[in-house]
């Protein structure tokens, strides 16, 4: 049965505003004070990036709420936050799986970055990726009694392994250079919901979680050598959504070494209305300038 995407949209907005509501203004400081446990406003302002999840809020909003923290606490002045941007469309989603094909990206419409100001396409404005950042940078600033710094959100859309040709790039390039990085990823969708055949499928707790810690490094470690192609394929490969934005920001930051702080998942089997195991690892990772 083929995707409904434009449904599929709907319903991840509508179960988000649920598990916001759910989680409340107390539950949303609870999360923001346990994620004190990390203090990472110094990799930050070493020019290093901090990556969150935007998996289900309820399950990982602390490792989102760590993010917050450190780019308020860094006193940067500027954040910039590398978005994924999601295939809500039959097109946009045809046009990722001919570029990991080998296509050039430069032939579909999509190609480039998006964002708030730049007078563009505007498919971000329905992406999720970032509205569980959004309620916790509101509540955290709030709490402080703070504006906050400036906040550019960005979107990229096939980096095709050559992540200095996107179109923007070099402005973006100037915008990164005064102010901290961060980004989102779900980088390991996994299950029948998903595609994964049923023999292959393996629950969170009996070996999934295992399997994710060690894929999601292999991928980090390939993005760390700068191998851009290598990392878009292995994204396709272990469903990660982010083979975009990790391109990206790994191009305006050079070297770099990442590593997993903090990994748990959502499952997703009711989203999509399939059978367990059908779930997506949530995991904070930092990436430390070399």
């Amino acid at each position: 049965m083929k995707l409904n995407r434009t449904k599929l949209q709907q319903e991840i907005h509508e179960l988000y505003n649920r598990e916001h509501a759910e989680m409340g203004e107390r539950g949303t400081l609870e999360r923001l004070e346990r994620a004190r446990e990390w203090n990472l406003a110094p990799t930050l302002n070493a020019g290093g990036v901090l990556v969150f999840p935007h998996a289900g809020v309820l399950d990982c909003g602390h490792q989102i709420a760590a993010c917050v923290n450190a780019a308020l606490d860094s006193g940067a002045d500027r954040v910039l936050v590398v978005s994924v941007l999601h295939a809500f469309t039959d097109e946009m989603e045809d046009a990722r799986i001919r570029v990991a094909n080998g296509e050039d990206p430069a032939q579909f419409p999509f190609y480039g970055i998006q964002g708030p100001g730049i007078d563009w396409r505007n498919e971000w404005e329905g992406d999720h990726a970032l509205m569980s950042w959004r309620h916790f940078w509101n509540a955290e600033t709030k709490r402080r009694g703070i504006k906050g710094p400036e906040v550019f959100e960005r979107y990229p859309y096939l980096a095709g392994g050559h992540p200095e040709r996107l179109p923007g790039i070099d402005e973006l390039a100037r915008l990164a250079e005064n102010a901290v990085v961060v980004s989102t990823a779900d980088p390991f969708h996994h299950g029948i919901g998903y595609g994964t055949p049923p023999e292959e499928s393996y629950h969170p707790h009996e070996g999934g979680l295992e399997l994710a810690r060690e894929k999601i490094q292999e991928g980090i470690d390939t993005l760390a050598r700068g191998d851009y192609w290598g990392y878009n394929q292995h994204c396709v490969q272990w469903k990660s959504d982010a083979r975009d934005a990790g391109q990206v920001f790994r191009h305006l930051r050079g070297e770099m070494r990442g590593e997993i702080l903090d990994m748990t998942y959502s499952d997703a089997s009711d989203l999509y209305q399939k059978p367990k195991p059908t779930w997506v690892a949530a995991a904070l990772m930092e990436w430390k300038k070399m």
